[in-house]
């Protein structure tokens, strides 16, 4: 009821999708802070420490030992508002940009076959968030898996970007080729011999050049890598 005030009707299907986003983004981290449920096991030391979560920034809220200048009541209503925007940011950005993405990246994982005889090619018609939805979508089709995807960025150029092992993971299904990484523009097109390249990232999960037809080489060459 609350998240169809927020954002009107919605389908069962689309509404369930929206709540277990928002339970998954936000509440399962208040909840598991709160009980004090580790993020990774107690015998991993963490490479560096996140101290900008919503906790944090609530627990500083929080008059210090040495300072009774604020006000402990106050300073819970301040928390209650960060608390219900950090909310409305998140299921307001799930609800509207997030969940109408699902239709498009549907409709391009439909036509993959239409792009790339191997099936692990995908063309998404506009740039938007892919890579949960895709991993769904590949689940309940039980297919070939897609390596890379391409589309076309805010100046008109085009990107290809490489899918994660997981929507979380910096490790790719199977990165751009390694002479590629780091290069741009003219040695870059020099090296593949593709037309119009404007660069691949050193880490070898994203590039891009000028053209869907220059992308759509530099595609079909890592494939076939």
């Amino acid at each position: 009821q609350v998240l169809q005030k927020m954002f009107g009707p919605k389908s069962p299907e689309d509404l369930e999708l929206l709540y277990q986003k928002i339970y998954d983004s936000f509440i399962e981290e208040i909840d598991a802070v709160d009980n004090g449920v580790m993020c990774y096991p107690s015998d991993v030391e963490p490479k560096y420490k996140i101290s900008t979560m919503l906790g944090s920034r609530v627990g500083r809220l929080n008059p210090s030992w040495n300072d009774q200048s604020l006000k402990p009541d106050e300073q819970f209503v301040k928390a209650i508002e960060m608390t219900g925007l950090e909310f409305e940011s998140i299921a307001s950005g799930i609800a509207n940009s997030f969940l109408p993405a699902r239709s498009i990246v549907q409709e391009s994982f439909d036509a993959r076959f239409g792009v790339h005889e191997s099936g692990q090619i995908m063309v998404l018609k506009t740039s938007c968030p892919w890579k949960e939805h895709l991993m769904e979508i590949e689940k309940a089709a039980d297919s070939t898996k897609i390596l890379y995807v391409l589309f076309s960025d805010d100046q008109g150029a085009w990107r290809i970007q490489c899918v994660s092992v997981s929507p979380s993971s910096f490790e790719n299904r199977k990165s751009l080729p390694e002479p590629w990484r780091g290069l741009r523009d003219d040695a870059l097109s020099e090296k593949t011999g593709v037309e119009g390249c404007i660069f691949i990232h050193a880490g070898g999960f994203i590039g891009g050049a000028k053209t869907k037809e220059s992308v759509m080489k530099l595609a079909t060459m890592a494939l076939a890598s």
